[in-house]
This record gives C-alpha cells, sequence and structure tokens, in this order.
C-alpha cells in the first residue's frame, strides 16, 4: 500500500488580516458567504495576497485539485493499492476515503473545500473527507510507514520506473509531494529526497509520473 502525501498545501481560509479587503469582501458578498468563509484564491485575491506573508505562494487551492483528481482517479487507487492524504500550510490533515471522487469542476471543489473548513468532516453521513489538525511528521508517525521518501529537484535522481520498483518492494512505502507553487518546503521533511527528473515539474506531475512507475510493479 502506497501512501502519498501532499504537504504543505496551500489552502485555507481568508486570514482574518486582510478579510476587510474589497478584493475579498467582493469575491464574498458575490459568493452570498462571509470573508472568513470562503477559501483563499490568488486568482482572485491577487491584490489581498500582497499583504500577507509568503503571499506570492498562497491562495493555490487549484494545485491541489489537480493533484487529488489525478490520484483519485488512478489505477493505483481503483486497484486498492493507494492511500491519499493532505497537509496544509497552517497544520491540518485532510484524510480521504479511497473511493472519493474529487468533484471535477473546480468552483464545486473549492465549494466542498470551504465546506470542510466548516464542518470538518463532508458529507457528514460518508465522512469521505475528514481534517483534523496535525503536523506532518504526526501524520508520517500515523502512517508507520517503512521507507518516507521526498520527492524534490535536489534529491537524488531516480527513473520512474526504477522508484516504482523500489516502492513496490516495500510494505508500507511514504511519498511525500509539495502542494506549492514554487519554492522549498517550509519546514524539514522527514525522508529521503528523491528527483524524478533534471529541472523541476509540476506537483500533478510529480505524482503523475511516481503513481505510473508504482502501478507498473504491482497492478
Amino acid at each position: 500500500m502506497l501512501h502519498l502525501v501532499i504537504a504543505e498545501a496551500e489552502l485555507e481560509p481568508v486570514p482574518e488580516q486582510i478579510r476587510d479587503h474589497p478584493a475579498v469582501a467582493n469575491y464574498a458578498r458575490r459568493r452570498g458567504k462571509r470573508p472568513g468563509e470562503v477559501i483563499l484564491d490568488s486568482t482572485y485575491h491577487h491584490a489581498a495576497l500582497k499583504k500577507l506573508a509568503e503571499g506570492e505562494r498562497r491562495g493555490r487551492p487549484d494545485i491541489l485539485h489537480i493533484c487529488l483528481l489525478n490520484a483519485l482517479e488512478s489505477i493505483a487507487n481503483k486497484e486498492g493499492k493507494l492511500r491519499v492524504y493532505v497537509h496544509t500550510r497552517n497544520d491540518e490533515i485532510i484524510y480521504i476515503k479511497a473511493e472519493t471522487r474529487i468533484p471535477r469542476n473546480y468552483n464545486r471543489f473549492v465549494g466542498l473545500m470551504e465546506s470542510l473548513f466548516k464542518n470538518h468532516v463532508v458529507p457528514r453521513d460518508l465522512g469521505l473527507l475528514r481534517m483534523e489538525e496535525g503536523r506532518l511528521t504526526e501524520l508520517i508517525n500515523e502512517i508507520n510507514p517503512d521507507g518516507v521518501f521526498v520527492m524534490h529537484e535536489e534529491g537524488i535522481h531516480t527513473k520512474p520506473v526504477d522508484f516504482g520498483k523500489i516502492l513496490a518492494s516495500l510494505e508500507r512505502p511514504a511519498v511525500i509531494v509539495g502542494g506549492f507553487p514554487h519554492g522549498d518546503f517550509r519546514s524539514k521533511i522527514p525522508g529521503k529526497k528523491v528527483s524524478i527528473y533534471r529541472k523541476s515539474l509540476m506537483a500533478w506531475v510529480v505524482i503523475n509520473e511516481v503513481l505510473s512507475g508504482f502501478e507498473g510493479w504491482v497492478v
């Protein structure tokens, strides 16, 4: 069973310090919600993000959306050989059941995430998505993997097919992929750094390549 963790995902409600910014207030009004109930999104809140620390990398739920679509629709997940988790920049952990189908429509996905932040579980009767406070290290300890690999452009270069063979040789490997647009992890991430290409790749491309390499050995 491969455990995939999308770490430091740039997913968060609009922070309190910019909730009165016109870009945020107008967006929330159009959505019929309070500013603190909407997800921070650089597409709509670009001007407000300039007032936040690390604003250049925040407000990117679109990255997580594409990553989750790819992972949950993968052959590995359909074959019951994958578990997917999300760790956010503010140390929330999202547990995702394998049968979850993420909305393909981005706006519906954002609405789902807003409900998750509000209710901590969606839908309430099925609990397909569940959010709890927790650090990445706590999640890794909970998974208790027999190998932890951090996808990083400065890691040891390994072809996807060879990396897949390594993952397939383990019982509970964990792969960590950054859920942010650029830069490095904000904190020290436990595990062996691995690179599958000479240049940086989008997070969802990394996930696709890792899962494809893994599937070649286990499916």
